[in-house]
């Protein structure tokens, strides 16, 4: 692991140049894909500081609603996504087998859906003020 720079802080110099330096300088199409550069560079940075959050509260969500270890699996981002994968299929056999058509298990599935696709709404794109805040 590199002490400095950080991941964080090559992203932001990135972006700061796309949105400062190539985004001013460019017209038409490359402008344009300028600005798509620097949103796919804030999304990035936004998926490595909530990464650790959001995989860890989709697998504690799995793990309640399947009744499964909730202890979390060895290794890195491959062996976390794997593990995921794996879960999210045995969800999806149940929610096929109808499982999840009445009753509390239905209200447990369906919070718990809503925060995960939350958490990747958040990184994709950021919550935006409340219509009034924005007048």
């Amino acid at each position: 692991m590199n002490d400095r720079p950080t991941t964080t802080e090559l992203l932001a110099a990135v972006e700061h140049f796309l949105e400062q330096t190539a985004v001013p300088a460019l017209e038409g199409p490359a402008r344009y894909h300028a600005r798509v550069a620097a949103n796919v560079v804030r999304i990035v940075a936004r998926e490595l500081a909530t990464e650790d959050q959001h995989r860890a509260r989709e697998w504690q969500g799995l793990a309640e609603l399947l009744g499964t270890d909730p202890a979390a699996p060895e290794g890195g981002r491959s062996a976390w996504s794997d593990a995921l994968r794996a879960r999210n299929e045995a969800l999806t056999r149940r929610i096929r087998a109808g499982d999840a058509d009445a009753g509390p298990w239905r209200t447990a599935v369906l919070a718990h859906l809503s925060r995960v696709v939350a958490d990747k709404l958040d990184v994709a794109q950021p919550p935006r003020p409340a219509r009034d805040e924005r007048r």
